[in-house]
């Protein structure tokens, strides 16, 4: 993990337009430790020249410290800011935390937990609204390691109107995750952990360029963007517009590769059938326009660039963030942002031809595509606006199908979604659904003016979308969602603006409907006991026990998210071959075209369709 770089810019947060600052009057406070002449009622004086510091004299107190504050009655509670000293010292900044709420300051329960950057900026950490009384905040480290204390200036809770609890039959937005950076990429790595950067500063992408440096942070469980044939993230372009970096998780560290033949900047990729990664597009940075693709071969890691395309000839934002699907054969399907559809040869020296147009869709900025089931050439495609923002996005839906490499693909309108989207992000799940979380109706990059809270579930057996429970941030611009091997699913970032109101330095975790009863109680997980190989080509046979009869399988490729684009995810449904008990032989598809090599989470559903933990699988070159 590379540190983290401070600043100095203390900034209001924006609050959602259901977040108030509550009025604290009356309130009163207790706390672990403090210093006399720092007394814990100076976080509530609404003076930001007074603090509250733990002991330091005659002897240190060590951590953790607590601060609990009582509001003197029940409050929708919704958030917490927290200001640290502004007196231009850091001591006692908090870093690692635990926010709790209670209604009879004995039981409390987790809300947010993370870590706070360290420097004098307002930290500000949205939940899922709850009634309480009382507010707990839990400093588990100080930022910077200074040492055994902490401080604060002033500490607000935000609030709601109105509260009504949320329905497990629309899933269940988990406790807020706080990040010492505004991730506004990630990637879940083979090892189960998440990886998230920022740019050369902790939340600012702006004039880093040839700095060499990027941001990372890393949560544990218990840009051109792809994952290659081994799982690694493979990162292409941004501000240092020809680099190539690959991040080994093995050391923790970015690895340098051969900088590309051509400079980019919000380019698409994507891993192909044989394992080489394919680019295209990116006039973001490195110059306007001739953005032709290049593939980065695995075996020798050079960069070749691709003769057999047309001169792409785009300006300035109109060539970024392609939907591209690595298929059969070394090919590439290119299924939007534009209206019209293409298909790119990627081996040799590359060729281009027309798939044809998205049905009736406009161009389709932003908006989403989705391999839900790679078996039958399915794709999901949901929203977008005609221009990169300054356009009313659409609620357009439709369902592509493609078979063989250059021919004309199949599309059919089906049910908008309840609401128009760009900026969004969505995630197929284990049971071939798809969750289509945040966006605004009115793109414009860094503005939470236009978000959607309430994202949507699209229904392949249907094709229909239904709403589920809202979240508490708004993920628009720089966002990014993505499945996790325990089949929740992650939502993070947006913003990056340094000094702006829109930063999201956080995530939060939804757990859908599949994981709970009827009643609400948690639902018991099939689990899988064994798999007979988990490294191996495609068109191997598995076999697979779990522990309790189950009745099918999906393998899910592990996903990269940034600027509304996933290009690894994608779903391969799966049906046992033969079974014996618990005891199930799977084959896993043949053709490298669907089976991208790569790190695969092998999902088992019972007949209620509750998924088990997944287990990791690679795939390899064939």
């Amino acid at each position: 993990m590379l540190g983290l770089l401070p600043t100095a810019v203390v900034a209001l947060a924006s609050l959602a337009a259901t977040q108030t600052i509550t009025d604290r009057t009356g309130w009163t406070v207790s706390v672990d430790s403090f210093q006399p002449g720092n007394e814990a009622t100076n976080v509530l004086d609404a003076n930001s020249g007074t603090i509250w510091h733990t002991q330091w004299t005659p002897t240190n107190v060590a951590l953790p410290h607590s601060i609990t504050i009582d509001m003197k009655k029940t409050v929708n509670v919704n958030g917490l800011n927290y200001l640290p000293r502004q007196d231009g010292t850091s001591n006692g900044n908090i870093g690692q935390h635990i926010i709790l709420l209670s209604s009879d300051g004995t039981k409390f329960t987790e809300v947010a937990r993370g870590t706070y950057l360290d420097d004098s900026s307002l930290k500000s950490t949205p939940f899922t609204t709850m009634q309480a009384r009382y507010v707990r905040l839990t400093a588990q480290t100080e930022a910077g390691g200074r040492g055994p204390w902490t401080s604060a200036a002033e500490i607000n809770v935000l609030s709601s109107t109105t509260y009504s609890q949320p329905a497990t039959s629309k899933g269940i937005w988990g406790a807020t995750i706080d990040f010492p950076i505004v991730p506004a990429a990630a990637a879940v790595l083979n090892n189960g952990k998440v990886l998230m950067w920022s740019s050369y500063k902790p939340t600012d992408f702006s004039g880093g360029g040839g700095s060499g440096t990027t941001d990372t942070a890393i949560y544990d469980l218990a840009t051109g963007l792809s994952l290659d044939a081994s799982g690694r993230p493979f990162v292409t372009g941004g501000n240092d517009a020809a680099k190539l970096s690959i991040y080994d998780s093995s050391s923790s560290n970015w690895i340098a590769g051969p900088n590309m033949k051509v400079a980019r900047g919000y380019q698409a990729s994507a891993t192909l059938s044989n394992g080489n990664i394919f680019t295209i597009g990116g006039s973001w940075s490195g110059g306007n326009g001739n953005k032709n693709g290049e593939v980065w071969n695995a075996a020798s890691n050079t960069w070749s660039l691709l003769s057999g395309y047309k001169n792409l000839g785009y300006i300035y934002r109109s060539d970024n963030h392609g939907w591209l699907f690595g298929w059969k054969s070394g090919s590439v399907f290119q299924a939007g942002p534009s209206k019209a559809m293409n298909w790119y040869t990627a081996t040799g020296t590359g060729a281009q031809k027309a798939a044809g147009l998205r049905g009736t869709d406009p161009d389709a900025m932003n908006g989403n595509a989705i391999m839900y089931d790679a078996v039958n050439g399915k794709i999901l495609t949901v929203g977008g606006a005609p221009n990169y923002q300054d356009n009313d996005a659409t609620s357009n839906a439709r369902i592509i199908t493609i078979g063989a490499p250059g021919t004309t693909a199949t599309v059919a309108q089906i049910g908008n979604m309840a609401n128009a989207r760009a900026f969004h992000n969505s995630v197929v799940m284990p049971d071939g659904k798809v969750l289509i979380v945040g966006g605004e109706t009115h793109p414009v990059p860094f503005s939470d003016d236009t978000s959607i809270l309430t994202p949507e579930l699209f229904n392949p057996a249907s094709s229909s979308f239904t709403s589920v429970n809202p979240m508490s941030v708004a993920r628009t611009y720089h966002s990014w969602a993505l499945l996790l091997p325990n089949a929740t699913v992650i939502s993070g970032g947006g913003g990056l603006c340094g000094g702006c109101n829109t930063n999201h330095p956080n995530a939060q975790i939804y757990s859908p409907a599949y994981l709970f009863n009827a009643d609400g109680s948690k639902a018991t997980r099939p689990t899988i006991n064994s798999v007979s190989a988990t490294s191996f080509a495609p068109g191997a046979t598995i076999t697979v026990t779990t522990n309790t009869a189950v009745s099918s399988f999906s393998m899910i490729r592990y996903g990269s998210g940034t600027h509304s684009v996933n290009t690894d995810q994608r779903r391969i449904p799966l049906t046992p071959a033969t079974t014996s008990g618990t005891t199930y032989t799977l084959n896993v598809p043949s053709d490298s075209g669907i089976s991208l090599p790569g790190s695969w989470m092998l999902f088992a559903l019972n007949a209620q369709g509750v998924p088990s933990v997944a287990k990791t699988l690679l795939v390899k070159v064939s």
